[in-house]
């Protein structure tokens, strides 16, 4: 009896410590994850306040108006750049990097290593203005560079106006992979290295066969990392072009927050985007994870 007792008591004590954590969870993301999926499929816009009649159920129809959009397909091709940039870009840079940096291979690591990881600390709208100034209007330092070279130069933003977004979202987030590959990096042993090193492995060789093997996993992570935050990226965007011009820098999140808040408001369809948006990213870390099982080393 002492033991059914004892084991009681253990299992409430479990429950009382996991259940203000598991409250807080779905509160705050399983609640409104789901209330979104449900919104989606209703006719609601706002009801008697906005003049729209009471709330009904309204089925796929908010989903196939959003597949019918041609800007739906530009802010998700807006998207997809800037996941591209931020997994391609982003992780490799701030690996090679991270790899200069633990080798010692530059002098002043600890100057390099703030100096990369400073635009992480600066406020994103901050940086969206200074960037604004530097590269989107006619009298810009980007113009006075470009007119040293040709010209008579005028500025437009017509042709490829995701490339300062892109330039921007690369500069201000490698830092924190190189922070993330420094730490993981101090976790290798150095007497693995030393021995690859005695046995004739050079600089390359160490890295292919030794480092990158032992951090499939943080890769895998950093690229979910990646992910996530690129099919969510707003702010900045929104700061330097609110998706202009002619709506040709959207991406969903801006494409989301034009339905909901301009004009009339178009609650489901908002909340049917944001939807798509968990299930792009749902499949790309699904695909990432699996091509990690394929090719990936263990830590």
């Amino acid at each position: 009896m002492a033991d059914i007792s004892s084991r009681t008591e253990q299992r409430f004590s479990y429950v009382l410590l996991v259940l203000p954590a598991v409250l807080f969870y779905f509160s705050v993301m399983a609640f409104p994850t789901v209330f979104s999926v449900v919104l989606s499929l209703t006719n609601y816009n706002g009801g008697k306040i906005f003049g729209n009649p009471e709330i009904g159920f309204a089925g796929l129809i908010s989903y196939i108006k959003t597949f019918k959009d041609e800007y739906f397909y530009l802010a998700l091709k807006n998207n997809m750049y800037i996941v591209a940039v931020s997994v391609f870009g982003q992780i490799p840079l701030g690996f090679v990097l991270a790899y200069i940096l633990s080798r010692g291979l530059v002098r002043g690591c600890d100057f390099f290593q703030s100096m990369i990881y400073l635009p992480n600390v600066i406020s994103t709208v901050v940086i969206g203005i200074l960037f604004q100034s530097f590269f989107l209007n006619s009298n810009s330092v980007y113009m006075e560079i470009v007119r040293i070279f040709k010209p008579g130069a005028e500025f437009t933003l017509n042709e490829n106006p995701m490339l300062p977004i892109l330039f921007v979202i690369l500069w201000m987030y490698t830092g924190m992979y190189v922070i993330i590959f420094l730490a993981n990096l101090q976790k290798i042993d150095t007497g693995i290295i030393e021995a690859t090193k005695i046995d004739g492995a050079n600089e390359l060789q160490t890295l292919v066969y030794i480092i990158i093997p032992a951090l499939s996993g943080v890769l895998v992570t950093s690229a979910i990392l990646a992910i996530s935050g690129s099919l969510k990226a707003f702010d900045l965007i929104y700061v330097m072009t609110q998706g202009g011009p002619a709506r040709r820098t959207n991406v969903l999140s801006i494409y989301m927050y034009d339905k909901a808040f301009r004009g009339a408001p178009n609650y489901p369809l908002a909340n049917a985007i944001s939807t798509i948006m968990v299930i792009i990213s749902f499949i790309l870390i699904v695909i990432t994870k699996a091509v990690e099982k394929r090719f990936g080393g263990k830590e």
